[in-house]
């Protein structure tokens, strides 16, 4: 299974599909949301998917409804620009990596298996986690673990790392792991290894810029009336979701106009939705995911 969809019908319902309307699944993957949206679709209606990994593109369905984009989400506007599209109906982003990534060892996700320090989504993209651990300075590490990880031992970590790569270059995950293990409790290795992990593949990635561009953009490109969905997984792209669908800026603060009413590009913003028990344990991932929907005003 290259990746099981997390929240799949809680997350189609809340797009409210047209048979007719045109719809974007911002993170293709193995393609399980956009087979449900495509089901819900009329004979007129249009789904684009959005995915930077080549891979992706194995999943994809023979259907003319449906049309395959290589590429990062961020570029969502020029993109359906391209294909003769002005406005969307429903944008949809599930954030975050496959389980197909995480399960394979070269692509340098999981600290479960050794492999190349990689860590890219686009692999045709030249930045790497091993030109990260090994080229940033103490003070670029330190920060990317306290801002992405939300490590409070950011400044150690970052240390140890530029210590130990003075005497020789760390390449794999188990070169990484062994000098991050003395950070880590006894039994609690996996959980304290996810954050410092989650850290250098955000930054790798530029992740949380991504998906800044995308909110963005979605405020052009939704018709009125017309939905955004997104799924995160950890706190930092749920506050930007959070605070963007609420006041339409990611700091949370409320802009008022000049009558004292809130300026905002959404209505009916919802509250975050969980995965129930069984979803979770039928698959684990699904325990951090938050999905949050609003309507365009």
């Amino acid at each position: 299974m290259y990746h099981v969809p997390v929240l799949l019908e809680e997350s189609i319902e809340c797009l409210r599909i047209k048979p007719d309307g045109v719809y974007v699944d911002c993170t293709f993957g193995g393609g399980g949301h956009s087979r449900a949206i495509l089901a819900r679709l009329g004979n007129k209606g249009k789904l684009y998917g959005f995915d930077q990994d080549r891979e992706a593109y194995r999943n994809t369905t023979d259907d003319e409804r449906f049309t395959f984009v290589r590429g990062n989400f961020k570029y969502i506007s020029n993109f359906l620009r391209y294909y003769g599209e002005d406005k969307a109906d429903g944008i949809l982003a599930d954030l975050g990596v496959s389980s197909h990534h995480f399960d394979e060892a070269e692509r340098g996700f999981s600290y479960r298996f050794d492999g190349a320090l990689d860590m890219r989504m686009n692999r045709e993209a030249s930045f790497t986690a091993e030109e990260l651990i090994n080229g940033y300075d103490e003070q670029a590490l330190a920060d990317i673990l306290y801002l992405y990880g939300e490590l409070r031992n950011a400044r150690r970590i970052a240390n140890a790392i530029v210590c130990r790569r003075q005497t020789k270059a760390i390449k794999t995950i188990f070169e990484l792991t062994e000098v991050l293990r003395p950070f880590c409790t006894k039994g609690k290795e996996y959980k304290e290894l996810a954050p410092i992990f989650q850290a250098i593949r955000i930054e790798v990635n530029a992740e949380l810029n991504s998906l800044k561009t995308l909110l963005c953009r979605s405020v052009d490109l939704l018709r009125s009336g017309g939905r955004i969905a997104v799924i995160s997984y950890h706190s930092l792209e749920d506050r930007l979701v959070k605070n963007f669908l609420k006041t339409g800026n990611f700091g949370g603060e409320p802009q008022k106009d000049f009558y004292g009413n809130q300026i905002t590009p959404f209505a009916n913003v919802s509250k975050a939705i969980v995965s129930n028990d069984r979803e979770i344990a039928d698959n684990p991932r699904a325990r951090s995911a938050r999905l949050r929907y609003a309507e365009k005003i």
